[in-house]
């Protein structure tokens, strides 16, 4: 397993715990990732950079999504679909990876993670993000 998709995975465990839970606070937030990544310190931020941002985002993430998702609402989606979507989406809408490999990441976290029919609709609605900040930037 790749070793940022491990983060990621950490990540969206932290994003489950907080949509249901509320989130906890950052030093409690750190401390999890900290332990769960053992050690790697490139990681660790990684991963702390991705928590924090798509919290800090999920405003304008979540308005995103939901433009995107038709006939969904996200507050009626899966908690781990609407997760990974909303990791991916930051992750997209603010250049910290390339669309197609966070789709593809998004498409394996729901593989693992998610329902039969997850993958393939975490897919669409993300492909369709991408398709929208594509043809933003190209104008």
């Amino acid at each position: 397993m790749s070793t940022r998709r491990r983060a990621r995975e950490i990540v969206l465990q932290m994003l489950y715990e907080a949509d249901l839970n509320g989130s906890r606070d950052s030093e409690a937030m750190h401390r999890f990732v900290r332990s769960r990544m053992q050690g790697r310190r490139a990681l660790t931020g990684f991963a702390i950079d991705l928590l924090e941002g798509t919290l800090s985002h999920l405003e304008g993430v979540d308005k995103q999504l939901n433009a995107l998702a038709n006939n969904w609402k996200l507050s009626r989606m899966a908690v781990v679909d609407r997760n990974i979507m909303r990791l991916a989406a930051y992750e997209m809408m603010n250049d910290v990876t390339p669309g197609r490999v966070a789709i593809n990441e998004a498409v394996l976290l729901a593989k693992r993670y998610g329902e039969a029919n997850s993958p393939r609709f975490v897919n669409g609605i993300l492909d369709r993000l991408l398709k929208q900040l594509e043809s933003k930037s190209s104008q």
